[in-house]
């Protein structure tokens, strides 16, 4: 069975050392995290993690969620009391405002519980962690007389909450949806349509569930200029806050799906369901965005917190499995065989998940302190800039985690051989639970479209050439430090190679739109490498501060940096070969030739 430890102390290092937390101590909520709190936090969240998640994963997995005769659905045991000690430790308000019983802590330690918890059990952790990105929407659009009646309860986990988008007919291409809202005449609306692949759409985990789902109103405009955004209760709320009857929200069945057995994804059927606007008529996609650009971002979460787990549990295997001798001599005289571990090739599987998991976690750290600062800070320029960051990165963050998460999840199991194959040693099902994580919230296609048609052209470029200036003007701070030239040398060859695919689509993408396409997902993970490579650089750059100390752990981390310089970041003259190459030979074969 699996074993699983949160990574707190590299947490730590990340936050203290290299983001230096409290420099943020001028933002509401930071002034609370002191060093001590924050510690006690995320040590309390691996507990309940290692202790409680981590258990469970196996039996969500072989048990799955089963669909009642009366519609309701019962999640896998052990599932409702790990929950409720969800609920107890105020886990999903952690950062959520104290006004409607959050916190109020940085949104930055929401996104390390998450990872933590995801690690653990990916399926379990998707029920709280919908539930903060249905919070983050209402919160954002919701009138205040809806946001009294459902935060407080949300934040509390007593409800949860829901995403409702995809139509059997229709997934990325919301405008052909169809469910319809008819309004009423005491201002609300008659909800009717199916709505599938809803998360945590129905389960026995709360006493309520607040499903927000996109509809067109009778009469509005055609495609996506058409649709609005609505909180539909699965039971009526009273006046009081009370519960009253059942809303016409109904669980048609569930999905059988290839992993997260967990986690309960419904086909939900809504036949004149009440339901209140949230927002502007005919805005919905602007609300929902804001729960999509949260879930985009906890689905990379995702994508990091399988590719941990599943290294920390190769790297235990390859230690203990004997196989082999090494090919420069034996290492293990005392021993049969020597470890795996010896070998070059399990080493460059290992490295490689090693490498890239202290940057992305990295990565979304610098990521989540600028949501911090867009939704905290006081200045109009800061709040601009953060908020850039997090559009242009999103999509990065989404695609490239969660592809390279899938990837590391893999490598994992083949370092197990055939028994990482069978079930026994649970390799097997972090592939499957990972490999969602590339297809919702958005395929990583359309991650990387987004990316290149809306993201990096958007406002003049201006989000694309602050991320240009402030990795170029570290490698330039930096470049006659002799111990950072391993790092910031390779940086710079990288960072010339996003440049030169930034500029080339802008040549040859408006007079052939096909040329953007046909290279936005090399150009999404080109841009990914650097982003982890810049990451490095300031990981080494604070572990090099306290190698001199004789600390393992920090020289480690120069070693791992210098692999991922040397093995890894390369790869971006590979991604920009390719755009430069065109559309030309992806196109030209004629439909009918597939």
């Amino acid at each position: 069975m699996p074993t699983y430890r949160a990574p707190v102390d590299d947490a730590l290092f990340l936050l203290n050392d290299v983001f230096y937390l409290d420099r943020y101590g001028n933002l509401p909520g930071f002034a609370d995290a002191s060093p001590d709190v924050v510690e006690a936090v995320l040590r309390e969240a691996a507990k309940l993690a290692e202790e409680t998640l981590t258990p469970l994963n196996r039996v969500g997995d072989l048990e799955g969620c089963k669909h009642n005769v009366d519609g309701s659905v019962t999640t896998p045991n052990g599932f409702k009391d790990a929950f409720q000690q969800v609920r107890d430790g105020g886990w999903i308000g952690i950062s959520a405002p104290a006004e409607f019983g959050g916190q109020g802590l940085p949104a930055t330690l929401t996104e390390i519980v998450n990872e933590f918890f995801s690690s653990a059990n990916m399926a379990f952790s998707m029920y709280p962690g919908l539930t903060q990105g249905a919070i983050a929407a209402l919160l954002a659009h919701a009138s205040p007389e809806l946001k009294k009646k459902y935060l407080p309860k949300m934040v509390a986990g007593e409800w949860t909450g829901t995403m409702n988008l995809t139509e059997p007919h229709c997934g990325t291409d919301l405008g052909l949806l169809r469910t319809k809202a008819v309004k009423q005449a005491d201002g609300s609306y008659q909800i009717s349509g199916t709505k599938i692949f809803i998360s945590a759409g129905e389960h026995d985990l709360a006493d309520n569930i607040i499903h927000l789902v996109l509809a067109r109103i009778e009469g509005a405009p055609a495609g996506s200029k058409g649709i609005s955004l609505f909180v539909v209760p699965k039971v009526m709320v009273k006046d009081d806050g009370s519960l009253g009857n059942e809303n016409g929200v109904s669980c048609g069945s569930l999905e059988h799906k290839m992993g997260i057995h967990g986690n309960s994804t419904c086909v939900m059927n809504y036949d004149n369901a009440t339901g209140w606007l949230i927002g502007e008529e005919n805005r919905g996609l602007n609300a929902m965005f804001v729960m999509m650009n949260e879930a985009r971002l906890g689905v990379g979460v995702q994508g990091l917190a399988l590719s941990e787990v599943a290294y920390q549990n190769a790297a235990i295997y390859a230690k203990e499995r004997l196989q082999g001798r090494s090919i420069s001599g034996v290492k293990y005289k005392d021993k049969p065989a020597d470890p795996i571990i010896v070998h070059p090739d399990v080493r460059r599987n290992l490295m490689t998940m090693r490498a890239f998991n202290e940057a992305a976690r990295a990565l979304v750290m610098w990521t989540a302190l600028k949501s911090d600062v867009a939704h905290r800070s006081e200045d109009e320029k800061e709040r601009q800039s953060a908020d850039d960051h997090m559009g242009l990165l999103t999509p990065v963050i989404k695609g490239v985690l969660t592809d390279q998460g899938f990837a590391n999840a893999v490598l994992a199991q083949q370092i197990f051989g055939g028994h990482g194959y069978i079930a026994e040693h649970g390799m097997e099902q972090f592939v499957r639970d990972a490999r969602i994580a590339q297809i919702y919230e958005g395929a990583n296609g359309i991650q990387a479209l987004d990316l290149v048609g809306r993201k990096i052209g958007r406002d003049g470029g201006r989000a694309l050439m602050a991320f240009f200036n402030e990795v170029g003007a570290y490698i330039k701070d930096n470049s006659a430090d002799e111990a950072m030239k391993p790092f910031v040398t390779p940086l710079g060859v990288s960072l010339g190679h996003l440049q030169q695919a930034s500029m080339w689509f802008m040549q040859n993408a408006m007079a052939k739109p096909d040329n953007a396409g046909a290279g936005s997902y090399d150009y999404m993970h080109l841009f990914g490498l650097v982003a982890l490579g810049y990451m490095w650089c300031r990981i080494a750059e604070a572990a090099k501060a306290k190698s001199g100390n004789g600390a393992a752990a920090y020289n480690a981390k120069l070693v791992t940096a210098r692999f991922f310089m040397e093995r890894m970041l390369p790869e971006t003259a590979a991604h920009l070969a390719r755009i430069q190459s065109g559309a030309a030979s992806l196109m030209e074969l004629p439909d009918e030739a597939f």
